[in-house]
């Protein structure tokens, strides 16, 4: 007997489409959620994977999100997850999978928050002011004010003490306010997802469509700044089709690469301690 699909597609072919691309995101939560939307909002991938062990809930996110499907570019891992440098550690070593396809979301956030509070402070859209935060996604961050940039103008050219406490107008409180921007976000709301799931959606977007653009992610760092520890913090990275294809040596003063090194020491005496 026909039935209304075999009549609709009998012109068709019967070929059945095989995903390109899947994304996978472990946690149903407001921050794996928060991703999800974004990674959907960007049409990144064929096929989105949620996983989570209270079933209920996973079931009625995913139901959410396939009555909206018509919305979104849908047809059917990156670690973000807090402590994310040590467990960016802790995924490599469990994982035996080559160090440049883990990579951790690092200070790719904490780096859009500096350059979005320098472009309020100039008065200049956070897409024309340049320059990094690199190495732990935490209290230990490095800013690194030697390369801050607008239009190729460095910001240390006009202010030989910027960031400094010899500073006249104290750029160093920038970067508190960075470090400060997700306790006071949890402290109003609760808890920190929208800007995190953007920022996943942008590296996947870097690795999905082999972009190649630089983001500050946590990878380990054995061998550079004078670091002789197997430690995983955040410095510019290359995203592609196969995760970090290369690294960035950013030329540091003798005080950020100091200061990125103690940065190194704060996250290995944390890892030294975890038994595999």
């Amino acid at each position: 007997m026909a039935t209304v699909k075999s009549e609709l597609m009998k012109n068709l072919t019967s070929e059945v489409a095989v995903p390109h691309s899947k994304v996978s995101i472990i946690g149903t939560g407001s921050v794996g959620m928060a991703c999800a939307i974004s990674i959907l909002l960007k049409g990144l991938s064929d096929e989105l994977a949620l996983v989570d062990s209270a079933e209920g809930k996973l079931k009625g996110e995913t139901m959410d999100l396939q009555h909206g499907s018509p919305f979104v570019k849908m047809p059917n891992l990156i670690v973000v997850t807090n402590p994310v440098d040590i467990l960016t550690y802790v995924a490599w070593k469990l994982s035996e999978i080559p160090k440049s396809r883990i990579l951790g979301s690092g200070c790719n956030l904490d780096t859009a928050r500096f350059r979005f509070l320098i472009g309020q402070k100039l008065g200049i859209h956070p897409e024309s002011c340049h320059g990094w935060v690199l190495g732990e996604h935490g209290d230990s961050s490095v800013p690194v004010w030697s390369g801050v940039n607008v239009a190729g103008v460095p910001l240390k050219q006009l202010n030989l003490d910027i960031g400094t406490d010899k500073d006249p107008e104290q750029w160093k409180e920038v970067h508190k306010d960075v470090i400060a921007s997700a306790y006071e976000i949890i402290k109003r709301k609760g808890y920190t997802n929208w800007a995190i799931g953007l920022s996943v959606a942008d590296l996947t977007e870097s690795v999905l469509k082999n972009l190649r653009r630089v983001h500050p992610v946590s990878t380990i760092v054995k061998g550079l700044y004078g670091i002789n520890e197997e430690v995983a913090l955040s410095v510019p990275c290359v995203l592609g089709e196969n995760g970090i294809a290369a690294l960035i040596k950013v030329t540091l003063t003798r005080e950020e690469a100091a200061c990125l090194k103690k940065s190194a020491e704060t996250l290995w005496e944390v890892q030294k301690g975890l038994k595999f």
